[in-house]
């Protein structure tokens, strides 16, 4: 049996895309003057958590925070380089790092983190204000799903009409492009790249998905009632809820070769409609040299020493 193939994972960040593999994590990112800068960080293997990455559900929860301490790394790295048009003022300067931020946060873990306390209890209140005509769990449930839902679409869709937020998303379809590209055995080159799905399975926006759906279910096996302890519960329950969902996820991404079961994972392909734009050439360009500068060191960790790294 030959060895299983790696898996990689990335994010958009500002003006540029973070890749990891299974010890090594390399941002690109472009700045003004078009050249290209580099980013290296080693993955901090801690034998409890790796064996905690070993057990269902607790594993998904660890995978987060993981990723969370990664790709805050990355992103203050990104954060740092960016170049703000010369030509604006000092509060318009301010104004597009900040959108740009905010842009990282949507397909960011950290801002995953934070939305999931604020998409979880929200939708409670606003469920409760109609308890008088959906009296019933059953009613209160799918009604509290249906406000969570509605609120990530409508967040999603408005931020992503920002022009500045525009172009994190164009990273993010970038990023998906080139995974997508080398998953099907083709060469990095931006005619190939360019001729991929900017969707693809394993995809964050996927899993923000995922949990929606998946709390929908758990939240069935247990009371509504008094407010404030469903309050509590849907609190304690996250943890639950995320690493089930990390766990559908999963597995939808195996499946997904398989005709009929392929299917159980396009809600979060649909949602990643909203969450990636069509990059430009040049983007994808950033997105192929940080795929390529990641399998350098990882064919020669010695390299990484000629990055920024912290």
């Amino acid at each position: 049996m030959g060895n299983k193939a790696p898996v990689y994972g990335g994010q958009a960040l500002l003006e540029g895309v973070m890749f990891g593999g299974k010890d090594h994590t390399v941002t690109a990112i472009r700045r003004n003057d078009d050249s290209i800068e580099y980013y290296y960080a080693k993955k901090e293997k801690k034998p409890i958590l790796q064996k905690l990455k070993k057990i269902p559900v607790l594993r998904g929860n660890v995978a987060l925070i993981e990723s969370a301490a990664i790709g805050a790394r990355h992103m203050q790295f990104s954060g740092d380089r960016y170049d703000v048009d010369p030509g604006e003022e000092e509060n318009s300067q301010e104004m597009s790092k900040l959108q740009m931020i905010l842009g990282v946060a949507v397909v960011g873990v950290l801002s995953f983190l934070f939305g999931k306390f604020v998409f979880t209890l929200v939708p409670v209140f606003i469920a409760e204000l109609f308890k008088t005509w959906i009296p019933d769990k059953t009613g209160q449930i799918l009604l509290e799903t249906g406000i969570k839902l509605t609120l990530l679409f409508v967040y999603l869709y408005f931020i992503s009409l920002m022009p500045m937020i525009k172009r994190v998303f164009q990273y993010h379809g970038a990023e998906h492009k080139v995974i997508n590209c080398h998953e099907n055995g083709l060469d990095l080159t931006v005619e190939n790249v360019q001729k991929q799905s900017r969707l693809h399975y394993r995809c964050g926006s996927s899993f923000i998905l995922f949990t929606v759906i998946v709390g929908m279910f758990v939240y069935f096996l247990f009371p509504t009632d008094p407010l404030w302890l469903r309050l509590i519960i849907r609190i304690l329950l996250i943890p639950v809820v995320i690493g089930i969902s990390f766990e559908v996820l999963q597995g939808t991404n195996a499946l997904r070769e398989i005709p009929v079961l392929k299917y159980l994972g396009y809600p979060g392909l649909w949602l990643q409609l909203l969450t990636t734009k069509e990059p430009k050439d040049d983007m994808v360009e950033v997105s192929i040299a940080s795929f390529k500068k990641l399998h350098e060191v990882e064919k020669n960790p010695e390299i990484a020493k000629e990055l920024h790294h912290d």
